[in-house]
């Protein structure tokens, strides 16, 4: 069934009314009558059923029916950081791993980063993050919206991580050298409620230098198995795993 995310709070209302372009996706391309049922999300992850009472020519008025249950969002708050990355891949990470649960997403200027980031388009940038971010979280049925930063530079990142319980890199060298035990035993104690921030390399990886200024700002390095993942790979391997232990094995 079809999902909206607005822009208001929960606060045990009745009716809401629906404008904008969810109105227009809403009468336009999902052709809904009156009597039609859906779901929203307010932006305190409440979640309901509701049912169309009303469509006027700008707005869609309907009736809360039933608030949603149960719980769909990962125990954990994931952030992933990833080393700003060539073409669309990048949206590829939001998509998919919005889809996965992850809570925010963090591009970082890398030094390996080809792509030359311009302030001038960042606004525009942003915008089309949010809306791939918005449309991966109706698909999937999620109760929140993940956070979509800014790109920021390594040393805004290592500042912005002192927000985390638990703050890991993972890097291509520790998983040639057979490193495997950090992220599980970093999956095994971290709780419910914790915030887990995991940084990704862009093409090319995380340099030497890079790998050692995390380390002394508290990361932790964690290789992700034998084989050497994508950019665009690496995040959604630690998702399913965060995602595995969290909520199919619980």
């Amino acid at each position: 069934m079809q999902r909206y995310f607005l822009n208001e709070h929960y606060h045990g209302q009745k009716s809401v009314n629906i404008s904008g372009e969810d109105f227009h996706h809403i009468t336009r391309v999902m052709r809904m009558n009156e009597g039609d049922h859906f779901y929203i999300v307010f932006e305190n992850a409440k979640a309901a059923s509701v049912k169309i009472n009303q469509i006027s020519d700008s707005f869609v008025e309907v009736d809360i029916v039933d608030l949603e249950s149960e719980e769909k969002e990962l125990p954990v708050y994931i952030a992933i950081a990833s080393g700003l990355p060539k073409g669309d891949k990048l949206e590829w990470i939001i998509q998919k791993g919005t889809e996965l649960g992850a809570s925010e997403f963090i591009p970082f200027i890398a030094s390996r980063s080809v792509v030359k980031w311009e302030s001038r388009k960042e606004a525009k940038r942003l915008e089309r993050w949010n809306k791939i971010a918005k449309e991966a979280a109706e698909q999937s049925h999620r109760q929140a919206l993940p956070v979509i930063q800014r790109p920021y530079t390594l040393k805004e990142l290592i500042q912005y991580s002192d927000n985390f319980d638990w703050k890991i890199v993972a890097y291509e060298e520790a998983a040639k050298e057979g490193e495997k035990s950090n992220l599980v035993r970093i999956i095994q104690s971290a709780k419910p409620k914790d915030k887990i921030l995991i940084v990704f390399g862009p093409e090319g990886g995380i340099t030497v230098s890079e790998k050692n200024e995390l380390v002394t700002s508290g990361f932790e390095i964690c290789g992700l198995g034998p084989r050497i993942l994508r950019t665009e790979t690496a995040p959604l391997y630690a998702l399913t795993a965060l995602s595995y232990q969290f909520e199919l094995m619980r």
